[in-house]
């Protein structure tokens, strides 16, 4: 069961570094083509901060004593 937890709290933690990125170059000029320089996180469409927003992940338990 554990084990189950913490392969479920990587997944949610790889999934959401893989939202705080930008969209790649070419997609920029896909998009807006070669002539327009736009930012890149004009196209991301889901932002991501460390700061602003939380996961919502328990944190792990340490030093609980068991009686």
């Amino acid at each position: 069961m554990y084990e189950k937890r913490r392969q479920q709290k990587k997944n949610k933690l790889s999934k959401a570094n893989k939202r705080t990125k930008w969209a790649p170059v070419w997609v920029v000029l896909k998009k807006f083509g070669a002539g327009k320089r736009v930012h890149p996180s004009a196209v991301t469409k889901i932002r991501r901060q460390w700061r602003r927003t939380k996961l919502k992940i328990k944190p792990r338990r340490t030093g609980q004593a068991r009686g």
